[in-house]
């Protein structure tokens, strides 16, 4: 196995049924399930997950493998948070969504979330001494959440146990997959 080969690894993507950035998730969707890993979208119901485009134009419709509800987050080595405004304001409201956060986190697992993600990261009350970016609405939440913000295209932060990928918004999922890529491939589940 080469060192950026994500084969046979576990990916989370939790998400709401409505106004998650598309690119946000189908782009890291398709990447990592090309390289092969194993890709699962959890939402809040079993319904389709209608994204957006720019939080306001429709974009495609995603069926999700599972339920917010019916994830055991052990079973996988990575989460994705996606953004979207609609999606993340939502998400950080659902309890089962920041346990997963939690339950990554307190398990050394790495986090990817991009855009609006973090919300959710602020929510599980889990951002104290990292260092990470997002979408710039964020910053003032992050930091009264006890996050270091910066506005990079990309942070990785590996301090308090755990290793934490950033990104700003869609423009940056390039630098954002790979240090998803070099995450799966170190920290193997």
């Amino acid at each position: 196995m080469s060192d950026n080969d994500v084969s046979k690894r576990n990916v989370l993507a939790i998400v709401t049924n409505y106004g998650v950035e598309q690119d946000e998730l189908l782009v890291p969707l398709e990447h990592l399930r090309g390289w092969g890993a194993d890709v699962d979208v959890a939402a809040v119901s079993a319904g389709d997950v209608h994204t957006l485009v720019g939080d306001k134009a429709p974009g495609e419709t995603v069926r999700p493998e599972l339920t917010l509800s019916e994830v055991d987050p052990a079973d996988y080595d990575l989460l994705l948070v996606p953004g979207g405004t609609l999606n993340a304001d939502r998400l950080r409201r659902e309890e089962s969504a920041t346990e997963i956060v939690r339950s990554f986190t307190s398990t050394g697992r790495p986090v990817a979330a991009i855009c609006h993600g973090p919300w959710a990261l602020v929510e599980a009350g889990v951002l104290e001494g990292k260092k990470l970016t997002s979408y710039p609405s964020l910053r003032t939440d992050i930091r009264n959440a006890g996050g270091d913000w910066a506005d990079e295209p990309v942070i990785k932060d590996d301090s308090r146990g755990w290793p934490l990928i950033t990104s700003r918004n869609p423009g940056d999922l390039g630098p954002f997959l790979h240090e998803i890529d070099e995450a799966l491939a170190v920290n193997a589940h």
